[in-house]
């Protein structure tokens, strides 16, 4: 039963009573107050005429025939329904209990006979302030519930369009697990996955401050960032730059990104692991042993582009190891005493891991346990990533995202970088972008992509730095490979490398042609070049293997000391449309 804003003028009030005297001396009384009055003889009537009528006060007696006004007070609130309509009930009773159980039947407040004309004036108008009030709070209210309605509806809008942009990934490849519990329609977590040109893949898992709608301004742009310097061959230490410099300067003071970012090599068998702020991360062994990915970097959004550190851990890690990473929402999810479930559960947990239990399951299975029906207080978020050889995840390359844009169908380029430029600067996502300029190449980013990272890999660490990658085949090996590269890299002047592209269609297609040359002493080649022939799978030269080349390759060809290497890559239209 709705009424009209508008509260201006006499109110309208019903008088129920079935002594004629009693209801025409209320009558008379209340009428000379300025309202308008009418009256009735029972509670049957009461109820018809409050249907007809719309009074906004009844005064109603207790005792009456056919219908008694407990009985009608009781029907009058369930049609008033949300709107205040006061009942005050008409009696001469003085028992305690009677008077309890018309307040219970709806009544509000009580008159005694005989009546008083200053009570009668007094409750009334007291009543209808009351009644206003209410009025005015359910309108209020009616506003806030429409306002949040609306604000809820923007929100699920922004969230379709934020998941369509962070969900464009490969979360859902068969090695990683993942669980994500916001606390509102906006998570103040993220969690990013997306392949890489040349294999493997970047992982990136958040926890902004706050919660919700403001926790999530970020979300978007470092979103957009990741997926979109990933798709083009950037490394972690750029990706995690730019987005560092992208919150700096739009987070207000006080708002920053706890994250860890994870570059999955399955190619190499190696993890880069940078984190900033995050719980310990843990790298699981398949022998059980496990190694801690502690914090060293403060949170992305707090330093300045000049004084941030991208430099990364890295950690050799075989098929069947698994790396965990988690926000804090798992330490602090409480139980119903209060209790954190903290890092010795976790640690407890873990060490449940086996064959016929996964880490993921131990730590989902742990908290929730330990939590029971318990709410969590803060945004939940943890993901696993277990280590496969690479042929498993051969389609993930392809789920990249291709530009729309046309470009050129041939041309030429030389590119070189030299002396300190190449102790810091990666040229493989301008090169790829030089290539994926030509329309039929878009789809083949990925063997693209490993082309040239083979070609510059195997030119800087082992033609110029003269690193032997036999280093790598073990853990220990592993970090000493890193480290002894970041030493070469500071006294590297002198030093070159030069890339030569050129590009040309074909009648089915086209043809790329990359030579690739350093300053590097170079290396027999002859050896090499006869076991490539042979087809000898062993055959290696550093990183992944000139082997993989020559399979992606139409021709390669090694030129002066070995330190040039000339390639050329063959593509078709037929193969190209085949893969969209």
């Amino acid at each position: 039963m709705d009424e009209p804003l508008p509260v201006t003028g006499p109110l309208r009030i019903l008088i129920a009573d079935d002594s004629d005297s009693d209801r025409l001396i209320l009558q008379t009384m209340v009428r000379r107050q300025g309202h308008e009055v009418r009256g009735v003889s029972d509670g049957v009537e009461a109820v018809r005429e409050f249907r007809n009528f719309h009074p906004q006060i009844v005064l109603l007696d207790v005792m009456m025939p056919r219908m008694d006004g407990m009985e009608a007070a009781q029907i009058i609130k369930g049609l008033a329904g949300e709107l205040l309509v006061p009942i005050i009930f008409l009696t001469s009773l003085s028992d305690a209990d009677a008077l309890a159980r018309c307040l219970e039947a709806g009544g509000d407040d009580f008159l005694s006979k005989p009546f008083n004309r200053i009570i009668i004036e007094a409750k009334i108008n007291a009543f209808n302030r009351m009644r206003l009030m209410h009025r005015t709070l359910s309108h209020q209210r009616d506003l806030i519930h429409a306002h949040n309605h609306q604000l809820l509806g923007e929100q699920q809008v922004a969230k379709r369009v934020f998941d369509n942009v962070a969900h464009t990934g490969c979360l859902d490849a068969s090695n990683i697990r993942f669980h994500a519990s916001p606390m509102s329609i906006f998570n103040g977590d993220i969690l990013f996955a997306c392949p890489r040109p040349s294999g493997g893949m970047h992982i990136l898992i958040g926890d902004f401050t706050g919660h919700g709608l403001p926790a999530a301004i970020g979300a978007m742009p470092v979103a957009e960032i990741f997926y979109g310097m990933t798709s083009k061959g950037f490394g972690c230490g750029d990706v995690l730059r730019e987005i560092n410099q992208k919150l700096k300067r739009i987070l207000p003071t006080g708002m920053f990104c706890c994250a860890a970012f994870i570059e999955a090599d399955f190619h190499l068998h190696c993890l880069r692991v940078w984190n900033g702020g995050l719980p310990d991360g843990y790298l699981i062994r398949r022998n059980g042993e496990r190694v801690v990915l502690a914090s060293n970097h403060l949170p992305l959004g707090v330093l300045s582009p000049e004084r941030f550190a991208a430099s990364v851990e890295h950690f050799r890690a075989e098929p069947g190891d698994t790396l965990l990473v988690a926000t804090d929402g798992i330490l602090e999810a409480e139980n119903a005493e209060g209790e954190m479930f903290g890092e010795d559960r976790l640690l407890a947990r873990l060490d449940e891991v086996g064959d016929s239990l996964t880490a993921f399951d131990a730590v989902m299975r742990g908290v929730q346990g330990f939590t029971g029906a318990q709410v969590i207080q803060d945004d939940l978020t943890v993901v696993t990533l277990e280590m496969v050889d690479e042929e498993e995840l051969a389609d993930l390359p392809n789920r990249i995202p291709q530009s729309a844009l046309q470009g050129p169908a041939q041309w030429s380029c030389v590119y070189e970088i030299s002396n300190q430029t190449l102790s810091h600067f990666n040229p493989l996502p301008l090169l790829l972008h030089i290539c994926m300029e030509v329309p039929g190449l878009r789809r083949r980013s990925g063997e693209v992509y490993t082309l040239l990272s083979e070609l510059y890999t195997n030119a800087l660490e082992h033609g110029i730095l003269e690193l032997p990658s036999s280093w790598k085949n073990s853990p220990k090996g592993f970090g000493h490979y890193y480290a002894e590269r970041e030493r070469r890299l500071a006294d590297i002047d002198g030093h070159y490398i030069r890339f030569t592209m050129d590009h040309k269609t074909t009648r089915r297609g086209g043809e790329l042609r990359i030579r690739c040359k350093d300053s590097g002493s170079g290396f027999d080649f002859a050896g090499l070049v006869s076991v490539l022939e042979s087809g000898e799978p062993q055959a290696r030269y550093a990183g992944r293997g000139l082997i993989l080349l020559q399979q992606l390759s139409r021709s390669l060809t090694f030129k002066e000391q070995g330190n040039h290497i000339e390639l050329v890559y063959h593509w078709d239209f037929t193969e190209a449309s085949t893969q969209d």
